[in-house]
């Protein structure tokens, strides 16, 4: 059975003026002749996005942003009377009912969606985003690497999507400039809480935090030779140079003063010289 919404590898059944036929369980996916590759031939199988065209299924060798059960972050093309309709790539823009807007979506904004189908099988968009996200399972333990997307941001931090299944919170302290809706990036699980909800760090949970700041402040000070930075820096302005907290650049700075790396840190820290 072909994954509506998503990329499918098919095997080509036949080739004619329409373009190339696969023939599936869902039944027949045509490949339009202007989409098939010259040197196509019945029996080859070709890597397609499978999408409804009214009451048929198509398919296109073009890429979506996003294929079905994955979060993004669109562009409103139109508003009509049926819904919005969002800029996803394709020629064919993909709906968002008004029953799925939390608020009424104006054209040229941008939102944060989820790609689904609804219950004709047809694929649509929600901005309803809640009912979409689970409470975090005995899978993820303190210190596993996720992908993180950034949600909505709030006065504790921002509220952040956890490999595109369950909700999360990254706190205020861990918020750097660049981050905005949409934004995905690595992370580390902090903590599951008992309600389900996780919290997330950007920060290498334990030693192998240390390892990654000291091999951090090694780098900048082989670029720079010096970092205006010691133990009564504001933790702003460790967080701002070197990506991280205040406790984790001390914790790495003694250790690579007990190896003999770097100079007494007093004022700031400099490599040793030989």
């Amino acid at each position: 059975m072909p994954e509506i919404g998503r990329f499918n590898t098919l095997e080509i059944a036949a080739l004619d003026t329409d373009g190339a036929h696969f023939q599936t369980s869902a039944g027949e996916i045509l490949l339009p002749a202007r989409e098939v590759p010259a040197a196509a031939q019945v029996g080859e199988h070709l890597r397609v996005f499978v999408y409804h065209d009214g009451a048929r299924l198509l398919a296109t060798m073009r890429a979506p942003l996003a294929q079905v059960g994955e979060f993004a972050l669109f562009k409103v093309a139109q508003v009509t009377p049926v819904g919005a309709f969002l800029d996803w790539g394709l020629p064919k823009e993909l709906l968002v009912p008004f029953s799925e807007q939390p608020r009424r979506m104006q054209a040229g904004r941008k939102y944060l969606v989820k790609i689904c189908l609804d219950n004709r099988g047809r694929i649509v968009a929600t901005g309803r985003l809640d009912p979409c996200l689970e409470p975090g399972s005995g899978d993820l333990k303190d210190g596993d690497e996720v992908a993180l997307m950034i949600r909505e941001f709030t006065d504790l931090g921002a509220k952040v999507i956890v490999n595109e299944l369950y909700d999360g919170l990254l706190y205020r302290d861990e918020l750097r400039a660049g981050l905005h809706r949409g934004t995905r990036l690595r992370g580390f699980v902090k903590h599951v809480r008992e309600d389900g909800k996780i919290d997330v760090t950007l920060r290498r949970v334990g030693a192998e935090g240390i390892v990654e700041a000291r091999e951090r402040i090694l780098a900048e000070l082989a670029r720079s030779g010096e970092l205006p930075l010691h133990d009564d820096s504001p933790p702003e302005l460790i967080r701002e140079r070197l990506g991280m907290s205040k406790k984790t650049f001390k914790r790495a700075v003694g250790g690579l003063y007990k190896e003999g790396l770097i100079e007494p840190p007093e004022g700031g820290i400099r490599l040793r010289r030989p």
